[in-house]
């Protein structure tokens, strides 16, 4: 049965974690809702992990959409959360059109945007227009290089209190979900324990109400970096290059295709088209 915003709120009060994934297409949907993951993340990872950019910042409103389509049709029965994209809401008329097309036109249950108390007038606007917001604080990539890179956030005094006053504004603001990414445990903890709606921490330790990672990443995808945050727990990455390699090979040596995989006309027929020849 598909989840629901009051359902991941009775889930916290419940003390019952909530389990997030990104997917990014129709196969991995299905997987994901499969596994029984109460909601899925179209990420704007995507951007790095399927598209190859070097960073989220590329990633179009255009490619969010198409992706969130796809996991849409793939996951019926699950909550989705599109990730609004670098500039997508750097106003609020833009933010509302954008938002209004991941739900209308993408189907996703939710959006998720990055930022804190800077992004409080958006978040407003959005739940306002009814379109549910998740927040995302700490580590925001779209961001990274003004925060000095992919670095650990909130690690002085300033920065943490920063971080509990932003988790704050957010919920005041309207958001039912708030993202936590790569701060220390126990700063978490605490925006965790001062909030009445679930955080979802990635990097950020168990005090928080739930957990997401990127699907590539956990089942080892994607190999050009892995943060210090990331268990992996399959190696499909590898077993895929073993599976092409024996591929090539059988085609090389004409191994493949073998009888099993070939269509052949019986032998009345082959008399019939080639006999007299």
């Amino acid at each position: 049965m598909k989840k629901m915003i009051p359902d991941f709120v009775k889930m916290k009060q419940a003390g019952e974690k909530i389990s997030m994934l990104t997917a990014y297409d129709y196969p991995s949907a299905q997987w994901v809702e499969e596994a029984g993951i109460d909601t899925i993340l179209v990420g704007d990872s995507l951007g790095m992990v399927v598209l190859g950019y070097d960073s989220t910042v590329p990633v179009t409103m255009e490619e969010i959409l198409h992706h969130t389509k796809a996991v849409r049709r793939g996951a019926t029965k699950t909550f989705v959360i599109a990730d609004m994209p670098f500039m997508s809401y750097a106003s609020i008329d833009l933010a509302l059109m954008n938002a209004g097309r991941l739900l209308k036109e993408g189907g996703a249950d939710a959006v998720k945007l990055e930022g804190g108390v800077n992004v409080v007038p958006i978040v407003l606007a959005l739940t306002r227009a009814g379109i549910p917001v998740v927040g995302h604080i700490g580590l925001t990539p779209q961001t990274a290089n003004q925060l000095g890179g992919f670095k650990v956030q909130g690690r002085d005094i300033d920065r943490a209190k920063q971080l509990v006053k932003d988790g704050q504004a957010l919920e005041q603001a309207g958001a039912f979900l708030l993202v936590l990414e790569a701060i220390p445990r126990q700063v978490a903890g605490q925006i965790s324990t001062d909030l009445t709606i679930p955080t979802i921490g990635i990097g950020a330790g168990l005090d928080c109400d739930g957990q997401v990672l990127v699907f590539h990443d956990i089942l080892g995808l994607f190999e050009r970096f892995k943060p210090k945050f990331v268990k992996q727990y399959a190696s499909l990455g590898k077993e895929a290059v073993l599976a092409l390699q024996d591929f090539h090979k059988e085609v090389k040596s004409s191994q493949f295709p073998a009888s099993e995989h070939t269509f052949a006309l019986s032998d009345e027929v082959v008399e019939k088209l080639y006999g007299n020849k």
